[in-house]
């Protein structure tokens, strides 16, 4: 099977290319992949046509297949794609005036079982390699000005456990010769990984960092987060005052709410308290509905008196759920076929 070049840096495509060719041709096919989005190697024209020859007869682009295209009523698309070895993974568009966002994956699966996620029910497949998160951008970003395009790696998987494939995704992302975006743009989303929490903060190029909090206690994150048995709350909270903001960068706390679980008005005073020292925004995530998910979503009243709460200490948003009819919003992708209702 042909080697895949998608996900290779510059100096990796200089060794593709051969010892005979000038560096500038490593260049060339570099920003032929990332920037000019090449799905043919026999049609890049700024090469030679013997080195493309060359090229084509031990590499291939290696994007993931569009298998399946889902649409939403409210604009979003769902895409399920397909790897190499067969596995699927999946994307989500969401269009949004004159930004969009690109929700992808970073694992086949996911380790981290979260009783609220459906993903979590697949359980983990493999890590994605650099080249096949960064293929989800090339085939679902739209053609238009990249710099508009906010990525978060918020698809399948827990991206902290496969932190080398997604910082060289980042690099390659971030590259001004790649495709240009500025670090503000993208985000990665952990559970929880404390020691990787530290590693990513170490990262010379690297992206914003959100964390998935969903829970005020010990007790209740232990419940909903099983992960919370490894890396507790408190050394949680320890890893993120110790992580290095940039001077234009605040943490991200994203918290789903469950009816009559962690939304009440004493969960909301215990998530100020707990962020009271760090320089943090919260998105709350009123649970997006599942088969196999044993929890409710609470009422609109009830989430808006929750964000009262924290917005008095804290910037506090309330995430809107998009793609709910494809199972598209966050928490939701499991690779189902059918829709809602």
């Amino acid at each position: 099977m042909p080697q895949p070049l998608m996900g290779m840096d510059l100096a990796e495509l200089r060794e593709a290319a051969g010892p005979l060719q000038p560096p500038y041709r490593a260049r060339q096919l570099y920003e032929a992949l990332y920037r000019g989005r090449a799905r043919d190697l026999a049609r890049i024209s700024t090469l030679p046509a013997d080195l493309r020859q060359e090229l084509a007869s031990r590499y291939a682009v290696g994007l993931p297949e569009i298998a399946t295209i889902y649409e939403s009523s409210d604009g979003t698309r769902r895409y399920l794609l397909r790897l190499s070895d067969g596995r699927t993974v999946e994307t989500v568009l969401m269009p949004e005036g004159e930004r969009d966002t690109l929700c992808i994956s970073s694992q086949v699966g996911c380790p981290v079982n979260c009783r609220f996620c459906m993903t979590a029910l697949l359980g983990l497949e493999r890590n994605l390699t650099a080249g096949e998160i960064v293929g989800q951008v090339l085939l679902a970003a739209p053609e238009k000005e990249l710099g508009r395009l906010n990525i978060v790696m918020m698809g399948q998987g827990e991206p902290l456990l496969n932190l080398p494939h997604v910082l060289k995704a980042t690099r390659i992302l971030l590259d001004p010769a790649g495709f240009g975006l500025s670090p503000r743009r993208i985000t990665v989303s952990t559970a929880g990984i404390v020691p990787q929490i530290a590693e990513l903060g170490r990262a010379p190029v690297r992206p914003k960092l959100a964390v998935s909090l969903n829970a005020s206690t010990e007790e209740m994150r232990r419940e909903l987060m099983p992960i919370t048995r490894k890396y507790h709350l408190k050394d949680l909270m320890e890893a993120c005052k110790a992580y290095p903001l940039r001077p234009w960068e605040k943490l991200t706390f994203e918290y789903v709410l469950l009816r009559e679980v962690n939304d009440t008005d004493a969960d909301a005073r215990r998530v100020v308290k707990l962020l009271a020292n760090l320089n943090a925004k919260v998105n709350l995530i009123a649970l997006n509905p599942g088969p196999e998910i044993p929890f409710e979503t609470p009422d609109p009243g009830r989430v808006a008196g929750f964000q009262a709460i924290v917005r008095r200490s804290l910037p506090c948003f309330i995430r809107k759920p998009r793609g709910l009819d494809i199972y598209a919003a966050c928490g939701q992708l499991k690779r189902a076929v059918t829709q809602i209702g």
